[in-house]
């Protein structure tokens, strides 16, 4: 899974696994552009990156602003000449009784969870096709309509998912002809501050870990493992699919 001479945008990488992911990139020889909402704490990715020896770069990018999305897309061309990988990764989740749930709660989910990707994607997409080729890999979620995939107070969040990977599969196929994959990775439980609430409370935790047969939640760098195959041309025969990184939890 040799990423030298690529170069990658990582989405929501200012920490938990995006941080990973791009962590892993770098480590596996990619140029990374590690973007997020707040440019201190990308930077403070991309000092760890070059701590170890790895290139990168920090963009701050609101995902849900096309102008911002077209500008990130734009700092990767203008420092590399090109851009190989794109991994959507920034997202949001709010617990909400859906009687509770307004119509600002549920267009926020989708402004983050669905459009950034749409827009991440496009921009990607257009730079991924004068290059003749491409690789784009998808954040989705076991919480997404598969097999006791549903989750009480989360909607929203299951419905943004959802519609990941019917993007994720709607690319796929139309854009095969460009030589350009598009893939998704569903973790499940994984310790990132997105799940802090289930980590920190001792019954939500154990109702967690009830759930996966392996009975403990994964680790960031167990998703960035996979993230990074799919990115890779190690994957070079795979589009379309939605590849489950749960411990289990889909199997039960």
């Amino acid at each position: 899974m040799d990423l030298k001479n690529k170069v990658a945008i990582i989405t929501g990488a200012r920490r938990g696994m995006g941080r990973t992911h791009a962590l892993a990139f770098a480590g596996a020889g990619a140029k990374v552009v590690v973007s997020d909402i707040s440019q201190e704490e990308c930077e403070g990715v991309v000092k760890e990156i070059e701590k170890s020896g790895g290139e990168a770069i920090a963009v701050k990018c609101d995902v849900t602003s096309k102008e911002e999305v077209d500008k990130m897309v734009q700092a990767a061309v203008d420092k590399w000449g090109k851009l190989d990988i794109l991994v959507n990764n920034a997202g949001i989740v709010d617990f909400k009784p859906f009687v509770e749930m307004t119509e600002k709660d549920w267009d926020k989910m989708m402004e983050v969870n669905l459009k950034g990707y749409f827009l991440c994607a496009q921009a990607a997409v257009k730079e991924m096709i004068k290059q003749k080729g491409g690789s784009i890999v998808n954040i989705a979620s076991v919480e997404m309509g598969q097999v006791g995939g549903g989750m009480p107070g989360l909607a929203h969040y299951c419905a943004s998912k959802g519609g990941v990977v019917a993007f994720t599969e709607t690319l796929a196929v139309e854009l095969a002809g460009q030589n350009i994959r598009v893939n998704a990775v569903s973790p499940g439980a994984i310790e990132t501050p997105m799940s802090e609430a289930a980590q920190d409370n001792p019954d939500l935790l154990k109702q967690t870990l009830a759930k996966i047969p392996m009975n403990r939640m994964g680790k960031p760098e167990e998703v960035s493992n996979l993230v990074l195959f799919l990115a890779s041309d190690a994957a070079s025969y795979m589009t379309g699919s939605t590849v489950v990184v749960d411990g289990g939890w889909l199997a039960t």
